[in-house]
């Protein structure tokens, strides 16, 4: 469903496209809000914080990804400056 034509979401998206860079001290606010979701997840088997992942997905909702094909996609592309400012471990093997 598209957004209503008076929602105040694409002026806020505007604001994220005209500062693309964000600092380290912008980040910790998220990443301190997302750490507080309880992880479900048994600890077996988990690869990345949970807080890690909420971040990335949520980056790649706010790039426009509106599937989950899309952001797993977006994430798989994001660069390695950005998955290390959310917490995970670039694989040093991986392109770059």
């Amino acid at each position: 469903m598209p957004a209503d034509a008076s929602s105040t979401i694409p002026p806020a998206l505007d604001q994220f496209r005209e500062h693309p860079q964000l600092t380290p001290e912008e980040v910790p606010g998220l990443l301190e809000r997302l750490a507080e979701v309880p992880d479900p997840r048994d600890p077996r088997g988990v690869r990345h914080a949970l807080v890690a992942v909420l971040a990335l997905t949520a980056c790649a909702v706010l790039a426009g990804a509106t599937s989950l094909l899309a952001v797993g996609e977006w994430i798989a592309d994001a660069p390695p400056h950005v998955l290390e400012q959310v917490g995970v471990r670039v694989d040093p093997l991986a392109p770059q």
